[in-house]
């Protein structure tokens, strides 16, 4: 599958990676491995780009963005993963692949307008929530009284989104498309932004009853944990199918020291070669350059 961006848009960072730090790949650890590899390349639209027995991994040329790993042991727990969050370039892209999912009959569960960004939300077949989105410009963002980024989740036209679409073959996701967001099902809203605040020093952007929304930069938000099915929730268990890490992605040496400091300070290691830590419901965090 190749795509490519449009001349007017191949210039344009994404506004999720114009931040000292963003999100990079996604773990997660799976039980039918040939089933969820075959539905990321064919009904998302990643590009295959390793696999063995053990593992696949999927992404945009030779960028990784998904990685499958065989051998869940266990269901998922209450806490982990709600959704991995794929940006696209544009809203045509946007436009082009909710015309692939209709035409692929893939169910969606949701599509919303976020003010900030536009979403399609859906599941994998093992359950693990996948949001595909488009973000406006941040000169585009409305703002608070008080300065903050204003979010909502509103309804959004599916109608007037699929007229955008080029009307062409869908030859997967395009050049371009990345890792936006990660969001988080967590026992506790305080002790999320404890961890991802105050620790690793992610900025708080806004709140939704029962969620908090944490980015670098100036993003709306790299990192969200809700408490919407998981209050109260304990630390995961070794080997549960779900999440099995996310890598946060330092976009220059400054940015990697800081961040490597704090994970340090906060328990963290670099047993494995690379900064890690797991935050209080054992979700696993790699940080790289």
């Amino acid at each position: 599958m190749t795509a490519t961006v449009p001349a007017d848009e191949a210039h344009m960072p994404l506004e999720a990676h114009d931040a000292p730090i963003h999100i990079g790949a996604v773990s997660l650890r799976v039980a039918d491995l040939p089933t969820l590899t075959a539905f990321y390349r064919d009904m998302i639209g990643l590009r295959l780009i390793t696999q063995d027995e053990g593992q696949a991994v999927l992404g945009i040329g030779s960028l990784p963005l998904v990685r499958l790993i065989a051998g869940a042991t266990a269901p998922a727990s209450a806490a982990g993963l709600f959704h991995l969050a794929i940006l696209l370039p544009s809203r045509g892209d946007l436009a082009n692949w909710l015309a692939h999912a209709a035409a692929a009959r893939l169910p969606l569960e949701g599509a919303s307008d976020h003010l900030v960004s536009e979403a399609l939300y859906l599941s994998d077949p093992e359950g693990n929530g996948i949001e595909i989105y488009r973000d406006r410009k941040r000169s585009e963002w409305p703002r608070t009284a008080t300065g903050d980024i204003a979010m909502a989740t509103e309804r959004l036209d599916l109608q007037a989104l699929l007229r955008e679409a080029d009307g062409r073959g869908y030859a997967g996701m395009p050049a371009g498309t990345a890792m936006g967001h990660i969001h988080l099902r967590v026992g506790e809203v305080a002790a999320a932004e404890a961890f991802y605040h105050r620790k690793l020093g992610f900025d708080v952007m806004t709140h939704y009853p029962g969620a908090s929304f944490m980015a670098s930069g100036g993003y709306h938000h790299h990192i969200a944990g809700n408490i919407w099915h998981s209050r109260g929730a304990g630390p995961r268990h070794t080997g549960e199918a779900g999440l099995a890490s996310f890598e946060l992605v330092a976009r220059d040496a400054e940015a990697f020291d800081a961040l490597r400091g704090r994970i340090l300070a906060a328990g963290g290691d670099e047993a494995g070669g690379s900064p890690t830590i797991a935050d209080p419901w054992g979700n696993r965090i790699v940080l790289r350059r």
